[in-house]
């Protein structure tokens, strides 16, 4: 065994992963002895090795499985993380039923353990906050990394101090639209305030309080990406969301659809598409489908129609 000032000798050593003698930074490690060793001189620069693998070992796969003590993956979506830990109070570790005296007491640390987990106002925000914005989620369909990015948006805006004073569902609701807008998913607004149980006014001024207090920059949404959920809702072909989409990209080189809604711009493309095809689709029904207003398609139909030099004039069905 080393003494106390080798013992120091070789910590710094290992820290500086270089040799004290000789000063070569060329090591052997053996794991069978547990010693560290100089390859130059052949100092022993540490007889204690950490081993980090598991206590246990596993021949098969099957074995490893049963056998590794791993939990789940840290979430964002739960207030505590994940890393808090729960039990069962009516068995054992064997899975033996307890005495009735012991299950009772067991009860009553459950119920504490629950208690403490959220001993503050911002856990317990924070608990409501998630279960609101997996409500949201679920409704909405949206992937579980947009989720994960609404909980990170929420709990920064939480730091701030942006939640005192309004309400905890407006301001997870926008966190989600915000998340929405970031990742560039397909949620517009309306689909957010259908879902949640707040005003379209009030998720749409916190959305733009949490966006200028937490500094976040929106990518602007392509109108392409609207095209399939138009054209399945309307019931038209691909060959129609195909033509619409080589419209849009047309009109995104000549810089046509800059500081337009895409929705609006998307439902206008398409129903000039269906006009060159021959489908008989009213500007009424494209825009009920799309969820923008009449007039709208037809000042971006007629946009379109001019920049693009499609000359189509006869025929518009309204």
């Amino acid at each position: 065994m080393l003494n106390a000032v080798e013992v120091a000798k070789s910590q710094r050593a290992l820290q500086l992963r270089k040799c004290p003698e000789c000063g070569s930074t060329e090591w052997i490690t053996d794991q069978g002895s547990g010693e560290v060793v100089c390859k130059t001189c052949g100092l022993v620069i540490s007889d204690v090795i950490l081993d980090q693998k598991p206590e246990w070992r596993a021949f098969t796969l099957e074995e490893r499985r049963s056998k590794a003590r791993t939990g789940a993956p840290t979430s964002l979506n739960q207030f505590d993380k994940g890393l808090s830990t729960t039990f069962q109070p009516y068995k054992d570790a064997y899975g033996r039923a307890l005495p009735l005296k012991d299950r009772l007491k067991m009860i009553r640390l459950r119920r504490w353990n629950l208690r403490s987990r959220m001993h503050s106002s911002v856990q317990r925000n924070l608990s409501q906050a998630m279960n609101v914005l997996t409500r949201l989620s679920d409704k909405l369909h949206v992937p579980r990394s947009v989720a994960e990015h609404a909980a990170l948006i929420y709990r920064k805006a939480l730091d701030k101090g942006l939640i005192r004073g309004r309400s905890i569902k407006s301001i997870a609701a926008a966190a989600l639209y915000a998340a929405c807008r970031i990742t560039r998913t397909p949620r517009p607004l309306k689909d957010v305030v259908r879902a949640s149980t707040r005003s379209r006014k009030e998720i749409s001024r916190n959305y733009r309080l949490i966006r200028r207090e937490l500094n976040l920059t929106m990518p602007v949404d392509y109108p392409a990406k609207y095209v399939p959920k138009i054209v399945s809702k309307a019931g038209l072909s691909q060959k129609t969301g195909t033509l619409a989409i080589e419209l849009l990209q047309k009109a995104k080189e000549m810089k046509v659809i800059v500081g337009k809604g895409p929705v609006g711009i998307a439902a206008a493309a398409l129903y000039i598409a269906s006009f060159m095809n021959g489908e008989a689709i009213t500007q009424r029904k494209l825009a009920r489908v799309a969820g923008v207003t009449e007039v709208t398609v037809r000042n971006r139909y007629k946009g379109l129609n001019k920049h693009l030099g499609l000359g189509l004039r006869k025929g518009v069905r309204r």
